[in-house]
């Protein structure tokens, strides 16, 4: 969210089958780092109930929610991307 050079960040449930912009499923908060001090409002028995319900936060919801001491910051997942091959390879 946000416009061009001023952004704002929404923190928000989704499928991961859905596209990244796409549909979601519920809305838990926002996070401004434009403010000073930086604005972080997130509904913290929804985030919790979610996170027990086995939702994965991204290492950046992680590390703010650790910061708003929702959760742990705990070990970062391993992300999906492949590795590249070696150029040549057939």
């Amino acid at each position: 969210m946000g416009a061009k050079k001023q952004p704002t960040y929404r923190f928000v449930v989704a499928d991961a089958r859905s596209p990244r912009d796409g549909r979601f499923i519920e809305i838990l908060g926002h996070y401004n780092p434009r403010t000073e001090p930086k604005t972080l409002v997130v509904d913290e028995s929804k985030a919790k109930e979610w996170l027990a319900k086995g939702a994965q936060p991204s290492p950046t919801v992680r590390r703010l929610f650790a910061e708003k001491g929702i959760m742990d910051r705990g070990p970062i997942p391993a992300t999906k991307r492949k590795p590249k091959s070696e150029k040549g390879d057939a």
